[in-house]
């Protein structure tokens, strides 16, 4: 059993491990207009999905080397160039297959959790 002063610790766990299955579904859902790292990141931000950059960055080279995003350099406003990510046809399946089995996990966990049947 962990102390009171262990337990901020242990919940910060429990909730990285939470969030962290959800991340790959997260950005893929974002993904059908191409865009560079910060602005995905500051719109998932928007919807309450803050992920620091550096989880965003490895998971895009992640999902980009997975074959489920492609990516290329762009100069835009004379500013420094900027790599945009955008999914890929297989990504789409993935999206599609992830956002299904998200769906039925959900449902199960609300059944757990408010006892529905």
């Amino acid at each position: 059993m962990v102390t009171k002063e262990e337990y901020p610790a242990l919940l910060e766990g429990l909730v990285g491990e939470l969030r962290r299955g959800a991340l790959s579904l997260a950005v893929l859902s974002q993904l059908g207009q191409p865009q560079y790292g910060y602005s995905l990141k500051q719109q998932l931000a928007a919807q309450g999905m803050d992920i620091p950059e550096g989880t965003l960055y490895p998971l895009l080279r992640r999902l980009e080397a997975q074959g489920l995003l492609e990516s290329e350099w762009r100069v835009v406003d004379e500013a420094r160039p900027r790599r945009y990510y955008r999914i890929s046809a297989q990504g789409q399946q993935a999206l599609a297959d992830l956002t299904h089995e998200w769906q039925a996990i959900s449902q199960a966990l609300n059944g757990l959790l408010h006892g529905d049947k």
